[in-house]
């Protein structure tokens, strides 16, 4: 079954078909055959502009676990021997505080069907009963519509191919890096209680340590994920990648993310 022929999913490529196509016919008089490949990345900006309020929720998500650090310490330390209820207080601090451990997916969640989307209007020579004529474009010679993995088991990888590549993963790359350092906060690591002695298993307190350092590695894995795309979706990567460091660190700004918390100034 072709996902493409799911209704919302038709017309979600349908609606990001009218917007890049419009947006390149605004372009090409001036940006000529890199209309599309531009109006690729207009729309990934314009993207993340309407989900800057997401990326707001994930500051004040992690200013949040950064000002529960020292509680989560103490509560450790207070049930070292006793796990099961050091998750049972853990769970009702996070709850208490409406703080959650997976915010950070958020940006990465509420862009996947904007990704598919762009994946989308690349492969399907038809859209809305017409002809994709986005399949056309190119950018420095290269179909928009071809990945770099595609190029190379065709034989068609030459310099210029190479070199776009090159500088995309590079730039995801080296962004993945700076946020990495830059961007992601220490958390407790939250010990993992054994079975119940009646049988039952405790709840499950998660990991947050370990979720934390999976996301901080996600942005890597893109850069390896954009050679298997089309050229465009590959554009669409490198593109909200850097959006997202810059985005960060505004905002890590505005909001005081890398203030010290009452906690810390207490003890400093």
């Amino acid at each position: 079954m072709n996902i493409y022929e799911f209704l919302p999913i038709r017309l979600l490529v349908g609606a990001a078909y009218t917007v890049v196509t419009g947006i390149s016919d605004i372009l090409e008089p001036l940006a000529g055959s890199f209309s599309a490949a531009l109006a690729v990345i207009v729309l990934t900006i314009l993207v993340r502009a309407v989900l800057i309020p997401v990326g707001v929720s994930q500051v004040r998500a992690g200013i949040t676990r950064k000002r529960l650090a020292p509680k989560i310490s103490e509560l450790q330390k207070k049930y070292k021997d006793k796990p099961e209820l050091m998750q049972q207080k853990l769970m009702e601090l996070y709850k208490e505080e409406n703080a959650s451990p997976f915010a950070g997916c958020l940006p990465v969640l509420a862009q996947m069907p904007v990704l598919m989307a762009v994946y989308g209007l690349f492969i399907n020579s038809t859209i809305g009963g017409h002809a994709n004529e986005l399949l056309g474009h190119t950018l420095f010679g290269l179909p928009l519509n071809r990945s770099f993995v595609t190029l190379l088991g065709a034989g068609d990888l030459t310099g210029t191919a190479i070199t776009v590549y090159l500088v995309l993963v590079v730039l995801i790359t080296v962004v993945a890096a700076f946020s990495r350092h830059l961007l992601t906060p220490a958390v407790p690591e939250t010990p993992t209680a054994p079975p119940a002695k009646n049988g039952a298993d405790a709840p499950a307190m998660p990991d947050l340590s370990g979720v934390m350092k999976t996301l901080s590695f996600m942005p890597f894995l893109t850069a390896i994920f954009a050679l298997f795309v089309p050229l465009a979706a590959a554009l669409y990567l490198a593109t909200t990648t850097t959006w997202t460091l810059g985005e960060r660190l505004v905002l890590n700004r505005l909001l005081g993310a890398n203030e010290p918390q009452p906690e810390e100034k207490a003890t400093a």
